[in-house]
């Protein structure tokens, strides 16, 4: 509610100034122009969302997603050893995983929740500290592909789209490894405290 605030704010100050300036008919043609350029913006970001879920669909009809699981498993076991010992959370938590390595943040949230929901029965809607680590690991997630953010720089024009590998990679690692300390860390005062 409050950005639709802020947006009405920005369109009725754009037009103040426009009406005070005597360049209303600038800030017509911006509008548009702006308009145009979100339209195009999303198409290709569309685009590019459906070939990377479609990806992950196959991936998980073929029966790769549940390979990753097994590949993942001894990771995920120690960052959620409750949660592994269920199945279907263990699968949720790796297609997870694998779409934010493809930088799918949109594919992966639903698998997200559907991995916390999981992990959230019995929970009597307390947030347990596995729960809290999903949400760190999502909100920091490693990419080795960043795939919306090159699809990003190559509709606006970027000759190398991506170029920016090295820093992805170590940005994201140290994101991780920084979220998953302090989740830890404050899991540990938590538990102190109680």
């Amino acid at each position: 509610m409050a950005m639709a605030w802020v947006w009405t704010g920005m369109v009725v100050l754009s037009c103040v100034f426009g009406l005070t300036t005597g360049s209303m008919d600038a800030v017509g043609t911006a509008a548009i122009e702006g308009a145009a350029a979100a339209v195009e913006l999303c198409l290709s970001m569309a685009g590019l969302l459906c070939l990377w879920s479609g990806v992950m669909e196959v991936m998980t009809r073929c029966g790769l997603a549940d390979r990753l699981a097994r590949l993942f498993h001894p990771l995920l076991r120690r960052i959620f050893p409750r949660a592994c010992r269920d199945p279907e959370t263990l699968s949720a938590l790796s297609a997870n995983v694998s779409a934010n390595l493809l930088g799918l943040g949109n594919a992966a949230t639903p698998l997200g929740i559907r991995a916390a929901r999981r992990m959230a029965r019995g929970a009597e809607g307390v947030a347990t500290d596995e729960l809290c680590r999903l949400v760190v690991l999502n909100t920091a997630s490693i990419q080795l592909l960043p795939t919306t953010v090159a699809g990003l720089r190559s509709a606006l024009g970027a000759s190398a789209p991506f170029d920016i590998l090295p820093a992805v990679w170590l940005s994201s690692l140290l994101s991780v490894t920084a979220g998953l300390t302090m989740a830890k860390l404050l899991s540990l005062i938590g538990r102190d405290r109680a």
